[in-house]
């Protein structure tokens, strides 16, 4: 039996290729759920979070009694406290990769709870490119900076040019310039991580899903990043309270890709 194909069905015929939605940035539209949808989103995301947490408190010795708790200063609590250092909560690649995965998971539940059932994929897509492109791969890059920079701290400080006046701005120079190596492989190895990571993600979404994704670095993208910095810092300055003290920022920034997983949406 032979099917005859007219000029309007050739016409109309498009085959599904990787080129297929253009438009497609790796990431849902602009998200419509009103703000107390939004709101479910977070508490999701903290939530699923919370167990990973409260496991991290209890292995550095935190009681989690709510009474004890009650009763203990609020800057002494697991998440505050940020000394003596060797006492309080780490947050590293493997505590980080695990709170994040917490929250995740806590968005997209919280997502598919109070959104239409028709998103769910934006949100499966979304779950691969927050934890893989926005987590993994930059945190990743950042701690292989910090353990190369650990290794070698005396050594690159050393190689920092130095003045031998005592006068104050010879002073303020010689400490600028040993702040450098930390400073610039910072900047650096977090520069990889999210140029890698983008590049991941959008490759992850062209395979799994079949659509083409031009989804260039913006700005805004540097946002969600905040955990790897401090997470730089901390891990470059272990035994100083700066670097304890940014590790207190850490959970909080990682509400965002659970936050972000939860509300992505198809676009129109």
């Amino acid at each position: 039996m032979i099917t005859k194909i007219s000029a309007n069905n050739i016409n109309s015929y498009q085959p599904k290729t990787v080129t297929e939605n253009k438009n497609f940035n790796g990431h849902g539209a602009e998200s419509n759920l009103t703000k107390k949808q939004k709101a479910v989103v977070a508490a999701s995301s903290v939530a699923g979070m919370t167990p990973v947490l409260m496991i991290l408190a209890k292995r550095k010795g935190f009681s989690l009694n709510p009474a004890k708790i009650l009763k203990t200063p609020i800057k002494d609590w697991a998440l505050f406290k940020y000394k003596p250092v060797n006492k309080v909560i780490e947050f590293e690649a493997p505590q980080i990769l695990a709170v994040a995965a917490g929250s995740i998971a806590g968005g997209f539940a919280g997502g598919a709870l109070v959104d239409d059932k028709k998103n769910l994929r934006a949100k499966k897509r979304e779950i691969l490119s927050q934890y893989l492109g926005n987590i993994t791969v930059p945190v990743g890059c950042v701690w292989a900076g910090a353990k190369m920079y650990n290794k070698f701290e005396k050594q690159l400080i050393n190689a920092m040019p130095q003045l031998k006046s005592t006068t104050k701005a010879a002073q303020t120079f010689n400490k600028f310039m040993k702040v450098i190596p930390n400073a610039g492989l910072t900047a650096l190895f977090l520069g990889i991580g999210i140029y890698l990571g983008n590049k991941v993600s959008n490759l992850i979404n062209e395979k799994l899903y079949n659509k083409k994704v031009e989804r260039n670095i913006k700005p805004s993208d540097f946002a969600p990043h905040v955990d790897d910095l401090c997470m730089a810092i901390s891990m470059m300055n272990k035994e100083t309270s700066l670097g304890s003290k940014l590790g207190r920022i850490i959970p909080l920034a990682l509400v965002v890709p659970g936050y972000q997983t939860g509300i992505a949406q198809e676009k129109a």
